[in-house]
């Protein structure tokens, strides 16, 4: 793992010790649908249906997503088990988030290949 992926999986703690993000698909969905979430955080290795989910839920209610790690390090990032999806809830934090995301050089950009 990468310098910068270890920066974005330390921010994820930080926000999670600022209780400014939530995980788990139930959370991670109910903060898209109230306008909570400014970022969601897709594992990697999720499942097809779980990945058009959120792609179609972010798209309807104007969240940024992008795919990221694995189940495993999201999860252990924000201190559970493995976790398919984050939501961060604060716009300081997410911007940090997409800018150390660009700055791998892909983005971690979903459905743009």
């Amino acid at each position: 793992m990468s310098l910068r992926q270890n920066k974005v999986l330390s921010l994820l703690g930080l926000a999670m010790r600022g209780r400014n993000l939530v995980s788990g698909e139930f959370q991670t969905l109910e903060a898209v649908r109230t306008g909570t979430a400014c970022l969601v955080l897709i594992a990697e290795d999720a499942s097809e249906n779980t990945r058009k989910l959120f792609t179609d839920k972010c798209s309807f209610y104007e969240v940024p997503i992008r795919c990221f790690g694995t189940k495993d390090a999201l999860g252990g990032a924000v201190g559970k088990d493995m976790r398919s999806s984050v939501g961060i809830c604060d716009e300081g934090l997410a911007k940090a988030v997409i800018k150390q995301l660009e700055m791998t050089g892909n983005g971690g950009k979903h459905g743009e290949d």
